[in-house]
């Protein structure tokens, strides 16, 4: 059995405002809940992805009303068929404020061949380090849900970019599917339905033998993903496993080496927090490159190693460190130069801490040596360059 199936896709039927119904992905923005009160007052009461996610930015406000409520909004919407169903691919075309093109295809994944402990095999792998504490949360939206939306990023090694390219040379072909303005300065968003995935399905098999796909973004929620189906397992004869829909997630496949794709570091944010952070970090590392601290009105540079990885590696395990011996202080993964630079402003006792740039050739090379890289090492663009939820799936028989 192929680790790639054909899903069904929901999509929201012709007469909703596709404006207002895809949002970002849930985990941007965590540190800047101004931006989801603005997205709030923008889709209003209409048919929205809004209502049917938990942004992360509100986790500790009444999360379980905020679940009940998302699950409620899952089945109406279900009842009242606000979504038309088809059993395809789709292939992506997305632009952003900083990229013209970026392809990908929608598609649902084996989560039996998906893997995020170190040491497990599996033919689809995560990239980073997951964090336990992480999971549980992500698990309770999903446990019940009977829908799943995909903001999942998955990479694969196909240097010569013919799989999905080959059928954006040939779009005129497929029946379109969607075409409309991003809201929040996301962009634009165009969608075209591939019914003939037997082939690709088999393109995609054939690319590598040790290392199929890699999880760029969404590392978490796919691990959740993966929990949660696990635990279906456990009620379930194994004859009913292969058809039960929680067994396949969806994701939006990208290759490695599209030219609209880009590699940006996450930064850090400590709140709580002063300028003995910085004297840490500067007692504890020592190297080649420098990177920048915010912290008040100042800029500090500190000698960091010039390897990216190790540099971000040995950052964690610092702050990780500090923060054990500093229950007060709380830390946020930040996506953006100017992000970090508002926020630092907007909290008084919050000090920025910049990540190196990864570059894309040495991902693979460094996961097939070291197996995962340190969490959260970078990102799949800038925050309002995150996948947008438009597409779905169901995931309760």
């Amino acid at each position: 059995m192929s680790f790639i199936v054909t899903p069904k896709i929901l999509l929201p039927v012709s007469s909703i405002n596709k404006e207002k119904w895809a949002v970002i992905a849930c985990d941007q923005f965590t540190s800047e809940p101004e931006y989801w009160d603005e997205l709030k007052t923008l889709v209003d009461n209409v048919p929205s992805t809004y209502h049917l996610i938990l942004p992360e930015a509100y986790l500790d406000d009444e999360p379980v009303h905020r679940v009940e409520k998302i699950n409620y909004n899952m089945d109406l919407y279900l009842k009242n068929n606000l979504f038309e169903e088809h059993e395809a691919f789709i292939l992506v075309e997305r632009q952003t404020p900083h990229v013209k093109k970026r392809l990908g295809l929608v598609i649902a994944i084996d989560l039996e061949e998906y893997q995020y402990e170190e040491g497990k095999i599996g033919k689809i792998k995560a990239t980073e380090k997951t964090v336990p504490e992480r999971i549980p949360p992500r698990v309770k939206i999903r446990e019940k849900a009977p829908i799943e939306l995909p903001h999942v990023l998955v990479l694969m090694d196909d240097l010569n970019e013919s799989i999905i390219t080959n059928l954006y040379k040939n779009k005129n072909k497929l029946e379109k599917l969607y075409d409309f303005k991003l809201n929040m300065d996301g962009g634009h968003l165009r969608g075209y339905k591939v019914t003939n995935t037997s082939e690709i399905i088999q393109q995609i098999e054939n690319l590598s033998d040790d290392l199929n796909l890699i999880v760029g973004d969404g590392n978490h929620s796919l691990a959740s993903a993966k929990v949660c189906w696990e635990n279906i397992k456990k009620e379930l004869p194994e004859s009913e496993w292969s058809n039960h829909p929680a067994r396949y997630a969806l994701v939006e496949l990208i290759s490695l080496y599209d030219d609209g794709l880009t590699f940006e570091p996450i930064h850090r944010v400590l709140f709580n927090a002063d300028i003995n952070v910085i004297k840490t970090l500067e007692n504890n590392l020592s190297g080649n490159a420098l990177l920048d601290i915010y912290y008040q009105n100042n800029v500090y540079k500190i000698n960091v190693p010039e390897n990216p990885f190790n540099a971000i590696k040995e950052i964690q395990v610092i702050l990780d460190e500090y923060i054990s011996r500093n229950k007060y202080i709380e830390i946020d993964f930040v996506h953006g130069m100017d992000s970090l630079k508002k926020i630092v402003k907007n909290n008084k006792d919050s000090v920025g801490i910049t990540m190196p740039a990864l570059k894309r050739e040495m991902l693979l090379p460094y996961i097939r040596e070291n197996g995962v890289l340190p969490r959260k090492s970078f990102s799949l663009g800038e925050a309002v360059e995150k996948r947008y939820y438009m597409e779905s799936k169901k995931i309760l028989k």
